[in-house]
């Protein structure tokens, strides 16, 4: 992490029954169906960027926070977040939280702080950063491939 991020670290506290969390074999099915990896719009902006003609890395590990898709000649690297778990509209969300909020609310701001701590160490290394939002992704597809692939362009003018 970038040692100029002086913001204080959330504590998110441990989802176990000791501490008054507990799960019902229900919800742990319903939680684990959950996918972190290749969701549906991740996969639609792959295949489109791929269609454009433009190669990339998918979960980059050699980078901070494992973007999505990467695209180290460019260095680019592109995230689509789900809005619950990056807190979209989050000032309108959070009050609507009602189980475990203890929980959930520090998940989920611990979650924004970091993909603001990774925003600002890819930008220190020279990346671009694009974060776009699944339902961006779905209903808006086009814009959001023209707008990567705009800033492409210009890498590629600028490297020539």
């Amino acid at each position: 992490m970038s040692k100029d991020y002086k913001q204080e670290r959330i504590i998110v506290p441990r989802f176990n029954e000791e501490s008054g969390f507990y799960t019902t074999p229900q919800r742990s099915k319903i939680m684990s169906k959950i996918r972190g990896k290749n969701t549906k719009p991740e996969l639609a902006f792959r295949k489109a960027l791929y269609a454009a003609g433009y190669r990339y890395r998918i979960d980059y590990k050699k980078l901070i926070g494992k973007p999505d898709i990467a695209l180290p000649k460019y260095k680019t690297v592109i995230f689509v977040d789900g809005e619950y778990w990056h807190g979209k509209n989050w000032e309108e969300r959070k009050p609507k939280i009602k189980t475990n909020r203890e929980f959930w609310i520090a998940k989920i701001e611990r979650n924004m702080q970091r993909d603001e701590e990774v925003n600002q160490e890819l930008k220190r290394l020279g990346y671009t950063v694009f974060r776009f939002w699944e339902t961006e992704v779905k209903k808006n597809l086009d814009d959001c491939i023209s707008k990567t692939i705009a800033h492409l362009n210009t890498v590629e003018k600028s490297a020539k």
